[in-house]
């Protein structure tokens, strides 16, 4: 997460959101009111969307990329040419769940909001990239400890963890077609997990278990 946020008022005019963006190279920015709570979002593509573009003969830079001074339909404060509500992500939110969002909404970055919806921070899609950082190691560690012993509760040495640029590899025999799920789907989750390649087996297939029951009257 970057915390150095570049923000707006919803008062500030079409040319100063236009100066932030092109000035700051981003590609959006936080609407916020007096207290620093998220209102809105005004991207590059909100302006562009809607200006009236300039001729060839406009100066370069900020008034030949953003055209005039205000849109084509007359906005021209932030709070009215953002998009609301916004996207947003919490403090605690996964990475990788910030990386799900970002896809399935086509979005740059994510702005990072406090209990109070106040913007303290933001995630791009560099910060995302980083967790694919981790180490094989350092990532099965983690599998081991926190996903089979600390969750699931099993034995040291049932399960074979093999991690190999960031595909980690489950073998072994658990107790229970749904423990075999389960373990699947949280290293799966794990941050820096490219994907899992699943080889467990198990002792009780708890479908089959549960239909041999007959009901009793």
């Amino acid at each position: 997460m970057t915390t150095a946020v570049v923000s707006v008022s919803p008062d500030a005019p079409f040319t100063e959101v236009a100066r932030e963006l092109y000035g700051n190279a981003v590609r959006a920015v936080p609407v916020v009111d007096a207290d620093g709570r998220l209102l809105g979002v005004v991207s590059e593509g909100d302006l562009l969307r809607t200006v009236e573009r300039a001729g060839d003969d406009q100066a370069h830079g900020l008034r030949s990329r953003f055209a005039q001074r205000r849109d084509a339909t007359g906005r021209t404060t932030a709070g009215e040419l953002m998009s609301a509500p916004a996207v947003t992500a919490g403090a605690d939110l996964s990475i990788a769940r910030a990386a799900r969002i970002m896809h399935d909404r086509s979005l740059g970055w994510l702005p990072v909001v406090d209990v109070d919806n106040r913007v303290i921070g933001v995630v791009g899609r560099s910060d995302l990239l980083t967790v694919f950082l981790r180490e094989d190691a350092e990532i099965r560690g983690e599998v081991a400890d926190e996903v089979l012993r600390d969750t699931l509760h099993l034995a040291p040495g049932r399960v074979e963890v093999q991690v190999d640029d960031g595909v980690v590899t489950l073998a072994g025999t658990v107790g229970t077609r749904a423990d075999a799920r389960l373990a699947v789907r949280f290293a799966e989750r794990l941050e820096g997990v490219v994907g899992v390649v699943d080889r467990l087996t198990y002792e009780v297939d708890e479908r089959v278990a549960d239909s041999a029951v007959a009901p009793m009257y």
